[in-house]
């Protein structure tokens, strides 16, 4: 079960992201992003190293004020091999000093991602500790999965990442969001599964819409 300690971080989280999301070949706004808080949830890690976030974000540095899907995977110690997944290092007023990273990248993340999208991983609260999210929704059509053989090799473009799955699947992790009518979302056409949920829109209304989805590759 993952700890929500109510502590310090220096940089924030947002304070990293804004050097960070004009980097992304999805980012759609301005060298000056400013980042706003919009939702999200968390996964735990079943060996309970990793941190890991859905961090949704709203640049209201943007006219559109574009909402981002950002996962990110915060670790005690460097994760060998992604350091050209870092999005940068915190000091956690109860943990010390974090390495926070793309969390496409870390296999920790994509494997509990397979797992929710299968049923075998709850959503939890982004903000409360050993509290499922319920809001969080999801399918899968097909046999098992299984685990991951490989390390996380994922492909941005201007739309979002892709990462290899098993059995010949792909994870598209939707980096740009936008809402849909249906409440709960439903998965999109061909979709073998999909994960969605909610976000606070840029009026304060409840938007919904598809996070992830898991495809045919």
């Amino acid at each position: 079960m993952a700890v929500i300690h109510r502590t310090t971080l220096k940089p924030t989280k947002l304070e990293l992201l804004t050097g960070w999301l004009p980097t992304r070949p999805w980012y759609r706004g301005g060298p000056a992003p400013v980042p706003e808080k919009s939702g999200g949830f968390r996964l735990d890690d079943p060996a309970g190293v990793v941190g890991i976030e859905f961090l949704v974000v709203t640049d209201t540095a943007d006219p559109g004020r574009t909402a981002y899907l950002v996962p990110l995977t915060y670790r005690g110690a460097p994760l060998e091999g992604a350091g050209h997944a870092l999005v940068g290092t915190m000091e956690h007023g109860v943990l010390g000093r974090r390495w926070v990273y793309d969390g496409c990248h870390d296999p920790v993340l994509v494997a509990e991602s397979l797992a929710l999208i299968e049923g075998r991983a709850r959503a939890m609260d982004q903000n409360v500790s050993d509290t499922p999210d319920h809001e969080v929704t999801r399918s899968r059509a097909g046999a098992p999965l299984g685990p991951a053989e490989h390390a996380p090799e994922p492909a941005d473009d201007r739309d979002g990442t892709r990462l290899p799955a098993p059995h010949g699947t792909v994870l598209e992790v939707h980096r740009v969001l936008g809402p849909v009518a249906e409440d709960p979302p439903l998965p999109p056409r061909g979709a073998l599964g999909h994960v969605a949920t909610g976000w606070t829109g840029p009026d304060g209304s409840r938007m919904r819409g598809v996070l992830m989805t898991l495809r045919p590759a």
